[in-house]
């Protein structure tokens, strides 16, 4: 069954780039700028309160690519950090489109031009053609991993270091996904939040290496931190609980899941006058940066 999964989806891979390989063959490496492999149109599978169930838009791969990392990143944070998500973003796309199976659409988590205006403002032409040109800059490379894209998450801001791959996914299928230490984080303004809820019978229970809440006793059930994180709407899943007048406080270390990347750290890095390659490096030690063509090539 695994095997059948996998050679669908490098059919799909195949089918996504066989228009810009095609267009290499034809034309040489010196390809027009319509002919760039992210301009390849991809089915978007949408997703948000105004979309359809089962909606899928087809658009190019520059765009959606763009839309993500516009939702995902500040705009203001530097160049090489952007071209450093830009690459993990364009990871993410073609390993869907690798191993999703018969499942032809990636995920629509993105925003389109109309909300990347309405986000920016007076900024917007500034801050699109900023995006526009980490994307392009790094245009067709990848992270891989024995060959395939690699799994590649990112998350704002850590608590001083990122987590272990094989603590928080339960398996040894990432060991590039290390503890990062990442000290520039604990000063950012969002490190430390508090809110308060209803008062309840609760304790944190296990911890993970790095810190991060992995169980939580909540009377009388058992629920992992990350439960408790998305049911209470917290930042990061690294937080005490506190009783004060009749409430429960909840006080939280970081912003995100805190495993892979940590986009602050990637800011700091590059003010500090680090490429995203040696950004990309630091944070997916092992994983081996390549053109996608590469990879179509490999699975031909």
């Amino acid at each position: 069954m695994w095997l059948k999964l996998k050679k669908m989806g490098c059919c799909l891979l195949i089918i996504v780039l066989l228009p810009y390989v095609m267009t290499v063959f034809i034309n040489g490496p010196s390809i027009t700028a319509q002919s760039r492999v992210d301009q390849t149109y991809i089915q978007v599978e949408m997703s948000g309160e105004e979309a359809e169930e089962g909606q899928v838009i087809e658009m190019p791969l520059e765009d959606y690519g763009i839309g993500v990392m516009a939702k995902e990143i500040p705009a203001d944070y530097e160049k090489e950090a952007l071209k450093a998500q830009a690459v993990l973003v364009r990871t993410d796309i073609y390993r869907q489109i690798q191993t999703g199976g018969n499942k032809e659409a990636v995920q629509g988590n993105f925003w389109n031009r109309e909300e990347m205006q309405e986000a920016w403002g007076g900024k917007d032409g500034i801050y699109y053609r900023k995006f526009q040109d980490a994307w392009q800059e790094t245009e067709g490379q990848i992270l891989t991993w024995q060959g395939q894209p690699a799994y590649v998450p990112f998350f704002r801001l850590s608590i001083g270091c990122t987590r272990d791959g094989k603590e928080v996914l339960g398996n040894e299928d990432c060991p590039y996904l290390q503890i990062r230490e990442c000290p520039d984080d604990v000063e950012a303004e969002e490190q430390l939040q508090t809110v308060e809820v209803d008062d309840m019978d609760a304790e944190v229970t296990a911890l993970d290496t790095a810190g991060y809440v992995t169980n939580v006793r909540v009377g009388q059930e058992n629920i992992s931190g990350e439960e408790f994180r998305k049911k209470y709407e917290l930042a990061s899943s690294c937080f005490t609980l506190q009783r004060y007048n009749g409430k429960m406080r909840i006080t939280t270390r970081g912003v995100g899941h805190g495993l892979g990347m940590s986009q602050y750290s990637a800011h700091r890095m590059a003010k500090d006058g680090q490429t995203y390659d040696e950004i990309l490096n630091y944070f997916f030690e092992g994983c081996e940066q390549k053109e996608v063509a590469e990879i179509l090539q490999n699975t031909e």
